[in-house]
């Protein structure tokens, strides 16, 4: 829908928080509901089922993605420049009071229907994701673009993953040197399928 009323802004704010800090199978209706402080039926308005309501959450991280990216490659700086920033941007995350890792990996976690609409917006940004890394280092000079953003993707993966477990004030500085060691041998044969 593309209403965008204070009652639907905070479902949907209310359901982010408790999707992200819970996950999305152990929150709720009723608690979204309650915490929203709107009717069930004004819910079911904006979001006919739970699973449209996961898929907004999800949308609007990939928004905040994608806004954040574009921001880092409008500054006129190198591509080499907007993977670091990039780079700096998933750190910063990991570093975040309440990080509970990747919200994409965690719903593909508590999703594994490859057809489910769940499962396919983690999909569809996992591969806009991806194919923004391979241009980016296409235009930074990679001689083999496509496996180098496969080891970002995964280096990413792991930081998410391990920032999650493990202390995010050592783990965001790891990722970052990976990113550098990425770009330093971008035109080495490692890449290379």
């Amino acid at each position: 829908m593309g209403d965008h009323s204070p009652a639907r802004s905070r479902l949907l704010g209310t359901a982010s928080r408790l999707f992200y800090a819970e996950g999305l199978h152990s929150v709720g209706i009723d608690r979204i509901v309650a915490e929203a402080r709107v009717t069930r039926a004004t819910l079911y308005r904006h979001f006919p089922s739970k699973d449209r309501l996961v898929v907004a959450y999800l949308t609007e991280v990939d928004e905040a993605v994608r806004a954040r990216l574009a921001e880092a490659a409008g500054r006129e700086q190198s591509s080499a420049d907007v993977v670091r920033a990039v780079g700096e941007s998933i750190a910063a995350d990991i570093r975040a009071p309440g990080f509970r890792g990747c919200a994409f990996l965690n719903a593909a976690a508590e999703y594994p229907d490859p057809a489910h609409p769940v499962r396919r917006a983690v999909l569809v940004h996992r591969e806009w994701f991806l194919r923004t890394i391979t241009d980016l280092l296409a235009h930074a000079g990679a001689t083999a673009p496509d496996p180098a953003a496969r080891h970002f993707v995964m280096l990413r993966d792991g930081a998410m993953a391990a920032g999650s477990l493990a202390d995010p004030e050592r783990i965001g500085p790891t990722f970052l040197r990976g990113v550098e060691g990425l770009l330093k041998y971008r035109n080495a044969h490692m890449f290379s399928e």
